[in-house]
């Protein structure tokens, strides 16, 4: 089970996903309510629970099989909560710059990243650009069709990011959510991987080593020149560690 993070959708695991095929997983990653193509809720009220619940429900779907759980960022916090609370039983997990202790600064730019353009984009060079600003140590694609899907277009023609912006409304409690987080950490007993961005501003190298401390039995790999973007920045490196780590720990079976 591949989960996006806040902002993303499921396409943000193409190449992962591809290359877990070829090894033998069968590999499934779904848009997060509010996101991509998933229904917007009606009271644009988002809350962790729920994600955990969606995730339970689409395992179920899917015939109950314990799942092999990756999650980048969001969809790390939802694995956490799924396995460490006891409300879903798990093959493995692989966390994606994603631990229960993230840098302030780090999460600031990502809320001011999907902040921004609330009135739409006009063309997806804008939207190009603005993704640019964010990620400057990626190269700027020459060819924009792919950002189609990180964005939809209204109505008036303008471009829009491709989740509902209500999301953005709630008032977290981030220390509650944190110290949650870090509880759920402490019961998981399951194969578990940590994968951190070498260059992730979000995730810092002292909030891994946190993690690490409070599960002691987890493995680690952190990836040079990726950014708290893992999977895309460098998916070559991020497939092959999650790979070689899969095979010892929870190995395909047919």
């Amino acid at each position: 089970m591949l989960m996006h993070g806040g902002g993303q959708t499921r396409h943000a695991w193409k190449g992962a996903g591809e290359t877990l095929g070829a090894a033998g997983y069968y590999a499934v990653a779904y848009d997060a309510r509010g996101h991509g193509d998933s229904d917007w809720t009606a009271d644009g009220v988002y809350e962790q629970d729920d994600q955990v619940d969606d995730l339970v429900a689409v395992v179920e779907a899917l015939g109950g099989r314990p799942p092999i759980l990756v999650g980048a960022s969001m969809g790390g916090g939802t694995s956490l909560l799924a396995v460490g609370e006891g409300r879903l039983e798990a093959a493995a997990i692989v966390l994606v710059d994603m631990a229960p202790r993230i840098a302030p600064e780090g999460s600031a730019k990502i809320r001011e990243f999907m902040n921004q353009k609330p009135e739409g984009f006009e063309t997806l060079d804008e939207v190009a650009e603005a993704i640019a600003n964010y990620q400057p140590h990626r190269t700027r694609p020459r060819n924009l069709d792919g950002l189609v899907k990180n964005v939809r277009r209204g109505e008036d023609g303008r471009f829009y990011w491709h989740w509902d912006p209500r999301r953005m409304n709630r008032q977290w409690n981030m220390e509650a959510y944190r110290n949650r987080l870090e509880d759920a950490a402490r019961n998981i007993t399951i194969p578990t991987l940590l994968v951190r961005g070498g260059l992730s501003d979000v995730l810092t190298e002292e909030g891994a080593q946190q993690f690490l401390a409070v599960c002691p039995h987890a493995e680690y790999v952190s990836v040079t020149d990726a950014a708290h973007m893992v999977a895309g920045d460098r998916n070559d490196i991020f497939a092959g560690a999650v790979i070689e780590f899969l095979t010892r720990r929870a190995p395909a079976q047919g």
